[in-house]
């Protein structure tokens, strides 16, 4: 996908202060279906499936036996299937980690969209007036958490109200066959909004801002699913048994969570944004490292996404980060770091 169209720092003022586009089709797509779809995939993920409702989707995690995060994804629940969207630039991660679960006897399948359906973001708070003139679609009732089914010339495509930029944020998943149109209707709107296209370097602005971590960089098999913040939003401690789910319900009864994902604003000029996996100290020890950062075109700082031990997590702590060694204090920070809609 294109780093930008540009200029990144504009496409990044364009969504918080506008509204911008991008192509997410890179991502991962997986459908499932058939009679044992829910049982089957309700013993595989983290999330609790039983509640969830046609019409909404929520987040889960897919996990090895040690609770390692092996993936991360949203789960939209339609009346007769179940539709999972990577969160991360990792192509079809998930369906390559369930694929081999899917055992013989088994009244589930499992399609892999990710070449045959699309993704267009739409972010920023001129977001609903776009929807309404390009799709002629309301989305101001939509909570995030919820989507809608729409005919587009007797195509159904889905409008979802995410999170990725920390604006109002709504993907339209569709075949690719309805990708043009869906495109074509929105670029041809956006001009009385002055639409712009952004690229993967603002959407990485825009989300780390907000305090949204990603399945790649900060979602991975180096954590476990509370590590990283995710307890009430991407798994169950109370459906049973599900692969990695003693590790969590251990680590939830005895509070014995290791580290922590907090965000950190780092004193450093602009050019020294740490790469991932950066090591953070306090004093001579080591006691974490950097997932994610970069300068905020809002704030003009340095931000990075960083997880360190238990102990060095409260808003305040200081610490140093190495970036190519040399060190450069840092403030752990409350996120996000931009007050989101």
């Amino acid at each position: 996908m294109p780093a930008h169209y540009g200029d990144p720092i504009d496409e990044h003022h364009a969504v918080r202060k506008g509204v911008g586009m991008a192509d997410l089709s890179h991502r991962g797509k997986l459908q499932v279906t058939g009679d044992d779809r829910i049982t089957w995939l309700q013993s595989m993920i983290s999330n609790d499936v039983l509640p969830l409702q046609p019409g909404h989707w929520f987040y889960s995690s897919f996990m090895s036996h040690k609770g390692k995060m092996l993936s991360y994804f949203r789960v939209y629940r339609l009346k007769d299937d179940l539709f999972l969207e990577d969160t991360g630039e990792v192509g079809d991660l998930t369906y390559q980690a369930l694929k081999k679960f899917l055992l013989y006897g088994t009244k589930a399948k499992m399609k892999n969209c990710g070449d045959t359906w699309g993704i267009l973001l739409v972010s920023g708070p001129k977001t609903p007036l776009l929807m309404q003139q390009a799709m002629k679609v309301d989305v101001t009732k939509l909570t995030t958490g919820d989507f809608l089914i729409h005919d587009l010339s007797g195509r159904t495509i889905l409008m979802a109200k995410t999170e990725e930029t920390g604006e109002c944020d709504v993907e339209i998943l569709a075949p690719n066959e309805a990708m043009e149109q869906v495109w074509r209707h929105l670029w041809e709107a956006g001009t009385a909004f002055d639409l712009r296209t952004i690229g993967t370097h603002a959407r990485e602005s825009l989300r780390i801002e907000a305090g949204i971590p990603k399945l790649g960089p900060d979602l991975n098999e180096q954590i476990v699913p509370p590590e990283a913040n995710l307890e009430g939003k991407a798994f169950s401690l109370s459906k049973g048994c599900y692969p990695g789910q003693e590790v969590v319900a251990r680590m939830d009864t005895y509070g014995s969570v290791k580290r922590r994902l907090v965000g950190l604003v780092i004193n450093a000029p602009e050019n020294m944004i740490p790469p991932s996996h950066s090591k953070m100290f306090s004093g001579d020890r080591e006691v974490g490292w950097i997932s994610s950062a970069i300068h905020s075109p809002t704030l003009n700082k340095i931000i990075a996404f960083g997880f360190p031990l238990r102990d060095f997590t409260a808003p305040g702590t200081t610490l140093d980060v190495d970036v190519n060694g040399q060190r450069h204090p840092s403030v752990v920070q409350t996120l996000p770091f931009y007050p989101t809609t």
